[in-house]
């Protein structure tokens, strides 16, 4: 077998057929010993992380004998029926369920800090890392995930990501929206994001505002 490295198209195909079809995406249109998560045909993979503050109904004592958020059973048989997550069956083969976890770093370390439980959690959510208690602007904690994430995927969001200084990075956008450039309005009701000059799609038609 010789590899060159070549593609079939739709419009060779198309010719051989002598009709005018639709024709669906066939393996043959891809570049040889190319991947297809390198192609227009594959789809976009995006990232949401919710986090709940106040915790959820199969966080307490009772929540968890009843299930109430994660099923009884592990492995690939559980059953989401009794739990908060029962709209999520027809996605189960798609799921990965974590539970009877903790988070040391989102308690209070010291006096002074108990009482703050909220925004604390909150900065543990996605960073792990117990973040500095501060009435200034030197706030510390850890790389959050979603930036790992954004460094990694990142080039398909308007802020793929920050500078280890703290500052959004546009990437599909010409700039970060702010009251000066005229990108956040005055009274701060709305968001203005201005794309790059010359954006295309994957098919090369521009990207617009419709």
């Amino acid at each position: 077998m010789f590899i060159a490295q070549k593609h079939l198209s739709r419009r060779t195909a198309l010719k051989g057929l002598g009709v005018t079809v639709a024709l669906p995406f066939l393996e043959a249109m891809v570049p040889a010993r190319t991947a297809l998560a390198k192609t227009a045909a594959s789809g976009k993979v995006r990232l949401a992380a919710i986090e709940m503050v106040h915790g959820s109904a199969g966080a307490t004592v009772v929540g968890l004998q009843k299930n109430m958020w994660s099923p009884a059973a592990t492995g690939r048989n559980f059953d989401l029926t009794p739990s908060s997550l029962a709209p999520l069956e027809p996605f189960r083969d798609y799921l990965t369920i974590v539970s009877n976890t903790d988070v040391r770093n989102a308690e209070a370390f010291e006096l002074p800090e108990i009482g703050g439980d909220h925004f604390r959690s909150s900065a543990v959510f996605l960073t792990q890392c117990h973040p500095k208690q501060t009435q200034g602007s030197d706030v510390v904690a850890g790389t959050s995930l979603d930036q790992f994430y954004a460094k990694k995927v990142g080039g398909d969001t308007p802020i793929p990501g920050l500078t280890p200084e703290g500052v959004l990075v546009p990437k599909l956008a010409a700039e970060i929206p702010t009251v000066e450039n005229g990108g956040i309005a005055a009274d701060l009701t709305s968001i203005t994001w201005k794309l790059l000059p010359g954006l295309m799609w994957s098919d090369g038609t521009p990207v617009t505002a419709d």
